[in-house]
């Protein structure tokens, strides 16, 4: 008999994995884990880990962090220079929490405030350092009401005349419920609705509600444009959740993910942003993107398959730690 060729063996090879069923879908920890690494690869580990390991218990009970217990940290551990990341869009975080500003004909949206000792210099100094003129922010909106995203945002709110503080409706009443806040409370303003549309004149940010990590999470699909090239974004609001939640909860969040997932496919986002570069790499990303030679590709542009697989990381990570902390 004749020795198949290498060709050959490689067609029987495509036909077999074509016509081969489809993988029976995990139903336990160690299943939802697997799939979660495979879809991980190299792309998401620094998700798969946040997300999939829970933390040692100390045993000991959390510390609520006030005014009066929080330490700031020194500068030179969080501050980041700005950096232009594609013709309109602009990073403005610290080393690890992300702050974006995305500029249209008719004005500039900022994306999240920071810290309330990080906003000035960050976003407010950021945006002179990248010659954009501050009092052109039209609107500031706010992912959740937690102080590392939200406690710049009455600091925006006092320097900016007229600028718009966008929250989720959920997050509005967490905020003005609160004795205090870190950088003043802001003054109650926009709610961030399901399919409202923030615009600047030819720059537009879609709110997608997204409950879950708080009641009033926004995510976004926006467009950008680099080397005048439009790229569609899908930004997360919010991907923690806690490991010992009831199964109304998770089942609350995996829902909130699915739709962002499918609204990003539908939208046709290649590129994934977070609020926390621990996640999407956009401190070190920014800076590549504005430092890289002509014709070297934008490091955030990474494709629908690889912003699909981390939508996979997450609600795998979420499923196993239902399972884990309710048994289902």
């Amino acid at each position: 008999m004749k020795s198949l060729s290498i060709s050959t063996l490689a067609a029987i090879i495509i036909v077999a994995n074509a016509v081969a069923p489809a993988q029976t879908p995990p139903s336990t920890v160690d299943g939802y884990l697997g799939a979660a690494k495979v879809a991980a690869g190299t792309d998401w580990a620094s998700t798969f880990l946040r997300l999939c390991i829970p933390a040692p218990s100390t045993g000991q009970p959390l510390i609520t962090l006030t005014e009066a217990t929080r330490v700031i940290p020194r500068r030179e551990t969080w501050y980041a220079e700005p950096a232009k990341a594609a013709d309109n869009l602009y990073f403005l975080g610290t080393k690890n929490v992300s702050s974006w500003a995305i500029v249209g004909s008719q004005g500039i949206i900022v994306i999240e405030a920071l810290w309330d000792y990080a906003s000035k210099d960050e976003i407010l100094d950021g945006l002179k350092k990248l010659g954009l003129d501050a009092s052109k922010v039209k609107y500031v909106i706010l992912s959740h009401a937690h102080p590392d995203h939200d406690g710049g945002a009455r600091i925006l709110q006092d320097a900016i005349p007229g600028v718009h503080i966008i929250y989720g409706a959920g997050d509005w009443d967490l905020i003005e419920k609160l004795e205090s806040h870190f950088g003043g409370k802001p003054k109650r303003d926009v709610v961030g609705d399901d399919g409202m549309k923030v615009s600047v004149g030819d720059a537009s940010v879609q709110i997608v509600t997204m409950p879950g990590h708080t009641e009033g999470t926004l995510s976004y699909l926006f467009e950008i444009r680099d080397n005048g090239k439009p790229l569609r974004v899908a930004y997360i609001g919010g991907e923690v959740f806690p490991f010992n939640a009831d199964s109304a909860y998770y089942e609350r969040f995996l829902a909130s993910s699915r739709k962002m997932g499918k609204a990003a496919a539908d939208y046709g986002a290649t590129v994934l942003l977070t609020n926390h570069s621990e996640y999407d790499d956009a401190y070190y990303k920014s800076h590549f993107a504005a430092n890289r030679k002509p014709g070297e590709a934008n490091p955030f542009e990474i494709g629908a398959d690889r912003v699909a697989r981390y939508f996979t990381v997450v609600q795998s990570c979420a499923t196993a730690a239902r399972i884990r902390s309710t048994g289902k």
